[in-house]
């Protein structure tokens, strides 16, 4: 009898672990962003520019507030980039708010580097763009951040 009590309470316990552990992989977001040179044609003129995701402007971020947002950035471009967050607090992360040479260093051509976006107690909506000279004139994009389910907005 003891040895079946002890194995439904072995059972309950792994399953509130796996419970907790689904609950916690509910709040993360996963965001593949390609900077590349792509040709876009306004007013009859065709310009070369940087692009994420070939569109400009680039992809909206959707969260909720509380969730973490990780971004693999793929820099195909033909210089050094970083992005800033703008309006996220990023707690305890200053490695991942973008300005390059302070916080980090430049993501060089043709390679990577994966942003954690933690978003702790921001609502509404709020951008990110990239953080290097010229290039935040076309790298540049919305974050929308809802309210925690089952909170409302903070107006009528």
């Amino acid at each position: 009898m003891a040895t079946i009590l002890s194995e439904f309470v072995g059972l309950v316990f792994v399953s509130g672990i796996l419970m907790v552990l689904c609950m916690a992989e509910a709040n993360l977001h996963y965001y593949d962003f390609v900077l590349q040179e792509t040709n876009f044609t306004r007013l009859c003129s065709t310009k070369s520019m940087l692009t994420v995701n070939d569109s400009f402007p680039g992809p909206v971020i959707r969260a909720y507030k509380g969730d973490t947002v990780y971004v693999n950035v793929h820099n195909q471009g033909d210089y050094g980039v970083t992005i800033h967050w703008h309006g996220v607090k990023q707690p305890r992360n200053p490695w991942s708010d973008g300005p390059q040479y302070i916080t980090q260093c430049p993501i060089e051509p043709r390679s990577n580097f994966t942003y954690e976006v933690i978003l702790s107690i921001e609502e509404g909506t709020l951008w990110w763009h990239a953080h290097s000279n010229w290039t935040r004139a076309s790298v540049h994009g919305a974050i929308v951040v809802y309210p925690t389910i089952g909170t409302t907005y903070p107006f009528p």
